[in-house]
């Protein structure tokens, strides 16, 4: 079980900051804030690198409070363009249609997952859903803010890496269904592709996943990786499912590195 992150018994501060109990469709999740202000110039340029490095270690705490010091449309933006991202290196566009409540982890994550992360702890978690242009997939991406410090960043890293945690289907990220949205019914058992990526260089883990938005059921589910691979037969493969989740994800983990350090990072 994930230890409880700071701030968990402050329900008004939370209400706040615009998280509340219920989903947030686009329209109003444009203007949903997970924290006040943004990044001061003490955070700017400092977490990219050597993480033993000038600064290193100071870029990586700092890193961990971004759950709370950026706007959401910094970290999830309400559009997504995701050049070449697709079969064949398509063009691939995400429109956002849900953010869900900041989370503390505890329901967040199906059993086996949730212990495989415990040992990094749990400060924030944050999610949002999106559907691709023809409305066929939705994706839910999320970022894991985690306690660790470098040393278990990188020890939760070569763990997931050496027992291939990253390809077991029963370590697969539970979607965010919004009510009133394309992935009302994208549930546990529509769950079609997904990858987990543990960073090094900051206390996060970014995640997806995707599946169809007609609420179809998956009877084989595949890792992101191998459903992008040439030839690959399954439905998510054929389908383009792994590059929905594995597209979005690396997005996304793009915009954070971003976030904190714009000058240093090229756009996709």
């Amino acid at each position: 079980m994930f230890d409880q992150p700071a701030g968990h018994a402050e329900p008004r501060r939370s209400r706040l900051l615009g998280w509340g109990s219920r989903p947030r469709v686009a329209a109003a999740a444009a203007c949903v804030v997970l924290g006040i202000g943004l990044i001061g110039g003490a955070v700017t340029g400092s977490w990219l690198g050597d993480s033993d490095g000038p600064g290193g270690d100071s870029g990586f705490s700092s890193a961990a409070e971004l759950w709370h010091n950026v706007p959401v449309d910094d970290l999830f933006p309400p559009t997504v363009d995701g050049r070449g991202a697709g079969p064949g290196g398509a063009d691939r566009t995400w429109t956002r249609i849900a953010v869900a409540p900041d989370d503390t982890c505890a329901d967040a994550f199906d059993p086996l997952l949730r212990k495989a992360l415990a040992p990094a702890g749990c400060r924030r978690l944050l999610r949002a859903t999106y559907v691709d242009a023809t409305q066929s997939h939705v994706t839910t991406v999320g970022l894991l803010f985690t306690k660790a410090d470098p040393a278990g960043m990188s020890a939760l890293a070569r763990r997931f890496d050496d027992d291939g945690l990253s390809r077991r289907p029963d370590l697969m990220p539970r979607p965010y269904a919004a009510k009133g949205t394309a992935a009302a019914h994208f549930g546990a058992r529509q769950r079609a592709s997904w990858t987990v990526s543990v960073l090094t260089d900051a206390p996060v883990v970014a995640f997806a996943v995707s599946g169809w938005a007609d609420g179809r059921e998956v009877d084989t589910s595949q890792p992101a990786a191998e459903a992008m691979q040439s030839g690959a037969t399954t439905a998510p493969g054929q389908a383009g499912l792994g590059n929905e989740a594995q597209g979005l994800t690396d997005r996304i983990e793009r915009r954070l590195r971003q976030t904190v350090s714009p000058s240093t990072e090229t756009p996709s």
